[in-house]
């Protein structure tokens, strides 16, 4: 990678960068792509993977409640005609 990779990227991503900036950018891909490089290096042919899934979420039960209209209608400070008022949303 050098400084004509990295001007093609800042123009594809249209962003402006000085001369410092490209600098440290190239630096931070060298980097990055040395990392890749490295991960890519290691030997995974003999390593059998290993799955295992559990349930680790509680079970789903019904819960009985008891609700009456009265219930849900009497916790509600203001009620017109057995109706519920709420404030205006918009």
């Amino acid at each position: 990678m050098d400084i004509k990779d990295v001007e093609k990227l800042a123009e594809l991503s249209k962003i402006e960068l000085n001369d410092k900036e490209k600098k440290n950018l190239l630096k931070d891909m060298e980097d990055i792509l040395g990392y890749v490089k490295q991960i890519q290096e290691v030997e995974v042919a003999d390593i059998e993977p290993e799955y295992s899934n559990k349930n680790i979420w509680r079970e789903d039960k019904i819960e009985p409640r008891e609700f009456s209209r009265e219930e849900i209608i009497n916790q509600f400070p203001d009620e017109k005609d057995g109706f519920v008022k709420v404030k205006k949303i918009l």
